[in-house]
């Protein structure tokens, strides 16, 4: 098998990006980059990331789309929410940080994420030390965050981080952003590193993507 047909087996069957997973239609508009930004948070704990997809499907589900809905939500709405979705342990203290971070997007950045992005001038640096101010993202959320948005933010493109460079060097790809950019167009950066976020997470192996697929 040679790297083209290893890329497109990797993104057919681990290719799916977490904003997908948890419903959002990410686009560069405020609504969907703050649904982006409550789903780094979701993920910014250890815990498994379906119950943190499945709980970001059930806050927007409740209609906790944008920061000001989300600032004037009851803090027990919120904690019903998440418990919906099995996100427990974590639920009232996660609670209390959308919230936060609510009012935070709404008072520096009046609830358009773009500004922030502005603030950071295209320094990438930057741009991951703004989204650590936010309650609950460090720097593992900061990567979430960037690995995804790269999909509408062209500007970061490469963006892998150590993570999904990690799995890349074990699937016997390149592991560098620019030779990783090589292999798929730039619309497709961002499924290539949710790919190998979850390739890495499912220890799958070179070997793994040379056999025989699930769908065999």
């Amino acid at each position: 098998m040679d790297t083209a047909e290893k890329v497109d087996r990797l993104l057919r069957e681990y290719g799916q990006t977490y904003a997908d997973e948890s419903g959002i239609t990410l686009r560069d508009k405020p609504a969907p980059l703050y649904q982006l930004l409550v789903l780094t948070v979701l993920c910014s704990i250890r815990i498994k990331a379906d119950i943190a997809t499945a709980a970001g499907r059930e806050l927007f589900g409740a209609g906790l789309r944008t920061p000001r809905a989300m600032a004037d939500s009851r803090w027990q709405d919120r904690v019903d929410a998440l418990g919906r979705a099995h996100y427990v342990r974590y639920d009232e203290s996660t609670a209390t940080a959308l919230g936060d971070g609510a009012e935070l997007v709404l008072d520096r950045w009046h609830g358009d994420l773009r500004k922030l992005r502005e603030e950071a001038g295209g320094d990438q640096g930057k741009l991951r030390e703004l989204l650590q101010e936010v309650p609950r993202i460090g720097p593992v959320g900061a990567d979430i965050f960037c690995r995804e948005v790269q999909a509408v933010w062209p500007d970061l493109r490469p963006y892998f981080d150590e993570r999904s460079r990690r799995a890349a060097t074990s699937l016997g790809l390149p592991h560098t952003p620019r030779g990783l950019a090589e292999l798929v167009p730039p619309e497709d950066l961002a499924r290539l590193a949710a790919a190998l976020v979850r390739a890495g997470l499912s220890r799958t192996t070179a070997e793994d993507l040379e056999g025989p697929s699930a769908a065999d």
